[in-house]
């Protein structure tokens, strides 16, 4: 405990790397006469940072480095880690026991030890007529998450996978028109819960997920350590480019800087709602903490830093923020924090409970083209999956019929950011 305790400490935490710290736990509690010969039950390997959050012994999520590092101290050759990785991300196998490439001897101390495969089983599937399937995984605790697969097939016949995942069990945030909003909040996804999402959908759909969108259920920038991991094995162990990866937020104080030190290629998508702060603050409660100046400011930042142009989100409201003033003042703005952005008009979808609208089709398309007429590049979202209550939180608050926790404003969770090693 002694040793826990020490390695624990922040100072220890934010002076060696979350690697060596790994290592460090993993030479005390899993040498391998340990490991071989003790056979022991019960190893607990605190998270590198102490993130309480973290389950150090899941295997998904895991490197091939990290899985060779964990052959060798379970005194096997390092090429199994190779097979492990291959074995999670390849063939997607789901329990240790269909691990059956590795020695029986090292399946068994994987599981007498406590580690898992990390894989959740699918609650619920429901497929809509334009071919997009939403899903409901059900997690360890018995809370259900959403995730969408999306195909989609361009002008010249390729086709395109994109999974919408969640990053949290519903969302703190409580924006207006917003389903999962209004079914309350439980905790943080980790970051083996958010790959699983992408896996699930590659094996409904017999077909590699080509783009990831954080538009799910949850706030990602209350979530960036676990967000990030999760970038980081989507990106480098399933082999999904950065490029085609998006992350989107409707704005947590200080949470788009430090993604920005980062310097992902992949994409920071904010969502607006409204041209000015007063109308946002009717639509986006969180707004009053991160006003509009601010957001705008950081984006600013966001793109000089890192290259990538932002692109902003606009849920267009029947008789709300859908007229043509406040597209002008949507491209006023936007021109005056230095251009170039991208617009994204996102149709309001139907929610039951819901007072809001979705705007005529006449009334979308003026909008876009007031925007255009004023040189902001501007495009359409179009509506997938509307017959299989597609839109975020639906599917979920049918099946789930136990209210999660609500917070105020004032019990938001805090972000959880990565510690820079």
């Amino acid at each position: 405990m002694a040793l826990l305790h020490h390695m624990c400490s922040i100072p220890f935490a934010r002076a060696i790397p979350e690697r060596e710290v790994t290592m460090a736990l993993l030479q005390h509690m899993c040498s391998v006469p340990f490991a071989r010969a003790i056979r022991a039950r019960s190893l607990s390997i605190p998270s590198p940072t102490c993130v309480p959050q973290v389950d150090s012994q899941v295997l998904l999520g895991m490197s091939e480095q990290e899985l060779q590092d964990l052959a060798i101290h379970f005194g096997q050759q390092k090429y199994r880690g190779k097979q492990l990785h291959h074995l999670l991300y390849k063939a997607k196998a789901k329990e240790i026991h269909g691990f059956s490439q590795l020695p029986q001897a090292f399946r068994t101390d994987l599981q007498e030890a406590g580690w898992r495969v990390g894989r959740s089983p699918v609650h619920r599937a429901v497929t809509a007529a334009d071919g997009t399937i939403k899903i409901l995984i059900k997690l360890e605790d018995n809370r259900l998450i959403e995730t969408v697969g999306i195909p989609v097939e361009d002008d010249k016949g390729c086709s395109r996978l994109t999974a919408c995942v969640s990053s949290q069990v519903g969302c703190p945030l409580r924006c207006s028109f917003c389903a999962t909003g209004k079914g309350g909040y439980s905790r943080n996804l980790q970051r083996h819960e958010i790959v699983e999402q992408v896996l699930a959908v590659e094996e409904l759909f017999k077909h590699r997920v080509s783009n990831v969108v954080f538009m799910g259920m949850g706030e990602p920038m209350l979530n960036l350590k676990s967000v990030l991991e999760a970038h980081r094995c989507l990106n480098k162990d399933v082999q999904i480019g950065q490029r085609m990866i998006t992350i989107s937020t409707v704005g947590v104080p200080n949470t788009i800087k430090k993604l920005a030190s980062y310097k992902l290629q992949s994409t920071l998508a904010v969502s607006l709602h409204a041209p000015n702060q007063k109308l946002r603050e009717t639509i986006v409660p969180s707004a009053k903490s991160y006003p509009l100046d601010a957001i705008m400011s950081d984006c600013k930042d966001y793109f000089l830093e890192t290259g990538r142009r932002v692109s902003f989100e606009y849920t267009l409201l029947a008789g709300i923020n859908d007229c043509a003033e406040h597209a002008v003042e949507l491209a006023e703005m936007l021109h005056r924090w230095g251009g170039g952005y991208h617009v994204n008009l996102i149709p309001f979808n139907p929610i039951e409970g819901s007072e809001y609208r979705r705007p005529y089709k006449k009334t979308i398309l003026a909008f876009a083209a007031a925007l255009e007429s004023r040189k902001i590049t501007v495009s359409i979202r179009q509506t997938r999956g509307l017959d299989a209550s597609a839109a975020c939180g639906q599917l979920r608050n049918e099946f789930q019929k136990t209210p999660l926790l609500t917070v105020s404003d004032n019990e938001l969770p805090q972000p959880q950011l990565m510690l820079q090693s």
